[in-house]
């Protein structure tokens, strides 16, 4: 069952247009490897604060919280590195978040899941705000880096099985990556009705669990590539 859209929610405000300023940038992300890329790629760019809150949505929530009650920020990005689905995000490539939904967050029923959002109880869908994230994808093809868009997940367990794997992409038509804090870190920008951003570099296919497939290194220069072209988006 795919994931319902019309919740009510609108989205934060749409603050994209071209040189408007901001207060200033967060960018979360879940380990110190992917922050360590993220501030190389930015080589010392103004306005930008980067954390690594931890790994997992609670984590991420709860340190994206945390840094947004210290700080004055016009926009917050969740950024790493990921699983690509197969034919949608290659590894070594880049995805630029349509959406940030939480796939996993829900009940399993005699029907199959049901989302949080459809049985009531809970949000899954935080759309990215849209004139940055097409300037973003856009500035990073520019630039001959590898990208594609499409529904980013956030899932509380990666996937390790090919069963796994097709079952979320039934489940979110189009799902182009998939990673952990996502979801976190908009749940925290939306309570301050802040947009929200986020940009995965694939690491491994989503899928069976093959660690001597992994392309971490790869994954976090592809990061470090991309910062770049973020910082002149969001100036």
């Amino acid at each position: 069952m795919t994931f319902p859209r019309g919740s009510g929610y609108a989205g934060a405000q749409d603050l994209s247009e071209p040189g408007q300023a901001l207060p200033g940038v967060l960018i979360v992300t879940a380990v110190e490897a992917e922050a360590e890329a993220v501030r190389r790629g930015l080589g010392g760019a103004d306005g930008f604060t980067v954390i690594a809150a931890g790994a997992g949505p609670a984590a991420a929530a709860a340190g994206t919280a945390a840094a947004l009650a210290a700080g004055s920020y016009g926009c917050v990005v969740s950024a790493g590195i990921g699983g690509g689905f197969p034919g949608r995000a290659a590894v070594g490539s880049l995805v630029v978040a349509s959406e940030l939904v939480h796939a996993d967050f829900g009940a399993e029923t005699p029907e199959g899941f049901r989302s949080a959002a459809e049985l009531g109880f809970g949000r899954t869908l935080y759309p990215a705000d849209p004139g940055r994230a097409a300037r973003l994808a856009a500035g990073l093809a520019a630039a001959g880096l590898a990208v594609s868009t499409g529904p980013v997940l956030t899932v509380s367990a990666a996937t390790g099985s090919a069963g796994t794997a097709a079952a979320l992409a039934a489940r979110v038509p189009g799902a182009a990556a998939e990673a952990m804090e996502g979801c976190g870190v908009a749940a925290a920008a939306a309570a301050r009705n802040l947009p929200v951003l986020e940009i995965r570099a694939i690491s491994n296919p989503v899928g069976p669990r093959d660690r001597d497939a992994w392309r971490i290194g790869e994954a976090l220069e592809a990061l470090a590539a991309a910062m770049p072209i973020l910082s002149e988006v969001l100036k």
